[in-house]
């Protein structure tokens, strides 16, 4: 007779799924709890223990890791020698197991949980059957999740668990069991205080549902995976509201506007970014003064762009944004006037993101080419710096210097910030001169950089910044120092009566 082995900690399906393998002639073995549930839904199950000749024991520990399910799994059932075995011991083939593991991610997602609680749910007997019937497909159906039921079922029905179904079920398997040994490797080593850069680092990734139609472009293609161990509240838990699902751009971009967001969370801000960088700052006494104000900074690149927000979006910022094409708006809610507004446009992607400032990524990655580049989040706190005044005139203005290095700590190396008033004026970013940075930056602020300050990711080599800043008016700058020129630029910047601060921490965003 076949014989199927269901132990499952997930029961979604697995009734319907054991119904359908009884009335296709299968004998049903099961586990602890999943053989109660088959019993009590009316379907007859061969208990483990009478397949082990042993019962369930040390807490249910031990109850599957035996010659009689090992042989059963791993026989290769067209070598004589294996089938002679299998005789002589009694032991009979598994032709199917369905098995999904204990909910170790689940437990340690809830903050009250212990050490203990973690490591009661690392399941040892269920990756073994998985890796074993995954090793020998050839002959051995193993399903691993309840979105491969209804599938299976089919071919049940169909008579078609074929060489090549059984082969890709085998690599799902394997995947699946890679991914669950991985998230319990780097909780733990967490827990041990362990280097967060090992010799050997192994990394889990599950596929977000969200479709990429195309990478950056449209000959690429591209897939969203979403870094699991990672404590991070972004744009992958957003609900999107209306629109499209978003693309590849969409979701850097608006990642990226998150982040600077994030920056802000006494004050009601708005951030206009495009093509993964911003172009349009503001704090204001409401959502709608901090659109406007962003807006105003760069009416041009935020055509097309992506605006984050920290607070509710109302009818008035909703009617205001509905005059010009955006991607993307990002908000913690939106009032239901504002959304009768914006769901006018058919493709305006709406993200709601309820808790803006939930936990920011500790660690960061980078691709390049055959590996990856990982670091510590730069997580500064701009306003606990130090401030040490380096110019004979000392600053008046040092929430606006903090509100402008907040914001270029977020764009591109080289990179400059000029801004008034708790909005940006003129942002440049991406040079390969500093100087040009800031040429970029003033020349888009105009006439409003007078009476302006100045922020810098980075020291100044030579005194020619702080040359630009005194033409275009800026009166205060704020940037790292530790340049072998900064008395220069000090010279400089007392000659012009310009005040500045150096913080002594370098922002570099490549």
């Amino acid at each position: 007779m076949k014989r199927a082995l269901i132990s499952v900690s997930d029961k979604t399906g697995v009734v319907k799924l054991a119904t359908t393998l009884e009335n296709a002639g299968y004998e049903l073995v099961s586990t602890g709890g999943t053989a109660v549930l088959l019993k009590e839904n009316g379907l007859t199950v061969t208990g483990i223990e009478e397949v082990t000749a042993f019962p369930e024991c040390i807490d249910g520990r031990l109850k599957t890791l035996h010659p009689n399910i090992f042989g059963g799994l791993l026989a290769v059932w067209d070598n004589p020698e294996h089938a002679k075995t299998m005789a002589a011991q009694g032991i009979s083939p598994i032709d199917i197991i369905i098995v999904n593991l204990y909910p170790f991610k689940a437990t340690v997602a809830d903050p009250n949980h212990t050490l203990v609680n973690a490591i009661e749910q690392i399941d040892v007997g269920g990756p073994s059957m998985i890796r074993a019937a995954a090793k020998n497909h050839k002959f051995v159906t193993v399903l691993t999740s309840p979105l491969q039921y209804d599938d299976f079922a089919q071919r049940i029905a169909e008579n078609s668990l074929d060489h090549s179904y059984r082969f890709n079920l085998a690599v799902q398997a394997f995947e699946y069991t890679a991914a669950y040994d991985a998230y319990i490797s780097g909780y733990l080593r967490k827990a041990a205080g362990r280097d967060a850069f090992p010799e050997s680092l192994t990394l889990t990734f599950d596929k977000h549902p969200t479709p990429m139609r195309y990478g950056e472009n449209p000959h690429q293609q591209a897939a969203y995976y979403t870094w699991e161990g990672q404590e991070y509240n972004g744009i992958e838990g957003a609900e999107l509201l209306h629109g499209k699902p978003l693309s590849f751009n969409n979701i850097a971009d608006a990642h990226a506007a998150l982040a600077v967001a994030k920056e802000f969370p006494a004050d009601a801000v708005c951030v206009a970014v495009k093509h993964a960088t911003p172009c349009g700052v503001a704090i204001g006494e409401n959502a709608f003064a901090a659109y406007t104000a962003a807006y105003e900074c760069d009416p041009q690149s935020i055509f097309g762009g992506i605006v984050c927000f920290n607070r509710e979006v109302d009818v008035e910022t909703a009617s205001k944004m509905h005059d010009i094409f955006l991607e993307v708006i990002i908000a913690p809610s939106f009032t239901s006037e504002a959304l009768t507004v914006l769901t006018k446009k058919k493709n305006l992607r709406l993200l709601q993101l309820a808790d803006i400032y939930g936990c920011n990524s500790a660690l960061e990655m980078k691709s390049v080419g055959g590996g990856i580049l990982l670091q510590e989040a730069d997580l500064a706190d701009i306003a606990a710096e130090e401030h040490n005044v380096v110019t004979k005139k000392a600053p008046q203005k040092l929430q606006d210097l903090i509100f402008a290095q907040k914001i270029v700590k977020h764009v591109k190396s080289n990179a400059i910030v000029v801004a008034k008033a708790g909005c940006t004026l003129g942002l440049g970013g991406g040079e390969t001169s500093r100087v040009w940075a800031a040429e970029a930056a003033l020349t888009r602020a105009g006439e409003k950089a007078k009476g302006a300050v100045l922020a810098s990711d980075a020291m100044f080599p030579f005194p020619d910044v702080v040359e630009l800043c005194a033409k275009a008016g800026i009166t205060e700058i704020i940037q790292p120092g530790g340049s072998m020129n900064d008395k220069l630029s000090i010279e400089k910047a007392d000659e012009h009566g310009i005040a500045m601060i150096f913080t002594g921490v370098r922002h570099f965003k490549h």
